[in-house]
């Protein structure tokens, strides 16, 4: 059982880093472009909330991983 929370874990853990890696090449592309202040201030709220789910989701994910490891 604990077996699969720790899988889990890593599958969700997983999901929020891919979610970081999407954040940073969205706001890395924006930098390249060299938009207006305006136009980076839009990108940057539009990518804010999403960079912040992603972190939670790995910060969720490797807190199963060890309550996972802890208890099996």
């Amino acid at each position: 059982m604990f077996d699969m929370m720790v899988w889990a874990g890593a599958a969700v853990s997983l999901l929020g880093l891919a979610g970081l890696i999407w954040c940073i090449i969205r706001v890395w592309s924006a930098r390249r472009a060299k938009l207006a202040d305006d136009d980076m201030r839009k990108v940057l709220e539009k990518v804010l909330p999403l960079n912040l789910g992603a972190l939670f989701l790995s910060v969720i994910g490797l807190m199963l991983v060890v309550v996972g490891v802890m208890l099996g």
